[in-house]
């Protein structure tokens, strides 16, 4: 099922009483999500992609704009006539029932021409256990179960009904490392092996890169870049999107262009034919930088750490904006013990160049 969304804003209230302006929480948003597609929406706390979730959903209701599921305007329809499937980030699991009666439970509610038999109802549990594979703790109650278990019950549970649209809000904040890496491999398994289109929220880059066909990055309930996770990374629109995607972060530089150079400090680190003289932000990912005795961006070395096929060399710079460099190398590119200080060249395809003042992407 194809999602349109056109136009869309969410405009709350703001809860300091003597502020009259009202809170921003979606600001016109406009884009398509393609038919059996998972889609991240991610971003940080406060973003507002709980919000446009919930009016996807039709918990809320949007203040402007119209939503389209294929080609029906479901914007005035209440959550239970969308087609859809909920999973939150706490379960809302039912302790009393055991996971056949919290699965079976939204095929309780179904009336007239929808309503089931027992043995159909029956057939669907066990169907919708069978595909996150949790057949075997039907008899279970919540209670008895583990994290990631009871997480698998409530993506059951929304799917049991097979909706048109399955929407997740950070449903793996919950789960240790191991469980978070073990169900989003599942979580990716059920949407390709379903077809259902899936709009999964999160905080989490890594988390999102790994399992979407598609990302929305939002900052300040704006869309900053839609695309497919690979593309953003290697060609961010903006600076935020730079710095918010990638482990470790992108390193980024207080720079120059000056006589179709790029310059940190005193450094001409690459070209800029073509761009005007300004001041920039120079964004290199860590894969971008390469050990050279000749190159010319000169730092201070803290540390080399080996994590056996890399090393991750952490060192300093004058115009660095943060705190530590991090440049990732091949174990390989031998840096000795005891060295105070490394010379890098960089790899163009790696580096990106920001307008100081607007922060947005210079294309060389």
């Amino acid at each position: 099922m194809k999602i349109v969304l056109e136009h869309l804003t969410k405009r709350f209230p703001n809860r300091n009483k003597k502020i009259k302006e009202e809170v921003v929480a979606v600001n016109d948003f406009n884009f398509e999500i393609p038919d059996g597609k998972l889609i991240g929406l991610l971003g940080p706390s406060g973003c507002g992609k709980s919000t446009a979730l919930n009016l996807i959903c039709g918990l809320e209701t949007p203040t402007e704009g119209r939503i389209y599921f294929g080609n029906t305007d479901v914007t005035d329809l209440p959550p239970e006539r969308r087609g859809v499937g909920l999973v939150f980030q706490n379960y809302a699991l039912y302790p009393h029932l055991t996971v056949r009666e919290n699965i079976r439970f939204p095929l309780e509610n179904l009336r007239g021409k929808d309503k089931l038999t027992k043995e159909q109802m029956e057939e669907k549990v066990r169907e919708a256990a069978e595909l996150v594979q949790i057949k075997e703790l039907l008899d279970r109650r919540p209670g008895e179960m583990s994290g990631g278990q009871q997480q698998r019950v409530a993506i059951a549970r929304a799917l049991v009904k097979r909706p048109q649209v399955l929407l997740l809000d950070e449903p793996l904040s919950n789960l240790d490392a191991r469980l978070r890496l073990q169900t989003r491999e599942e979580l990716r398994r059920i949407q390709v092996e379903t077809g259902i289109t899936t709009v999964f929220v999160t905080h989490d880059q890594e988390e999102a890169m790994s399992i979407s066909d598609m990302i929305v990055v939002m900052k300040e309930g704006v869309l900053q870049q839609m695309g497919e996770p690979q593309s953003i990374y290697d060609d961010p629109d903006n600076l935020f999107v730079a710095s918010f995607l990638g482990t470790p972060k992108i390193n980024v530089f207080n720079g120059r262009v000056e006589k179709s150079g790029i310059y940190i400090g005193d450094s001409k680190v690459l070209d800029a034919y073509g761009v005007k003289d300004r001041k920039v932000y120079v964004a290199i990912r860590p894969e971008g930088f390469v050990v050279d005795p000749e190159g010319a961006l000169c730092c201070s070395l803290i540390n080399r750490e080996v994590m056996g096929r890399d090393t991750s060399l952490v060192a300093t710079h004058p115009d660095f904006t943060g705190e530590r460099i991090r440049a990732i190398i091949p174990s390989e590119q031998v840096v000795e013990k005891g060295t105070s200080s490394v010379r890098f060249s960089l790899k163009p395809a790696k580096v990106c160049i920001f307008d100081a003042e607007s922060g947005r992407r210079i294309r060389l």
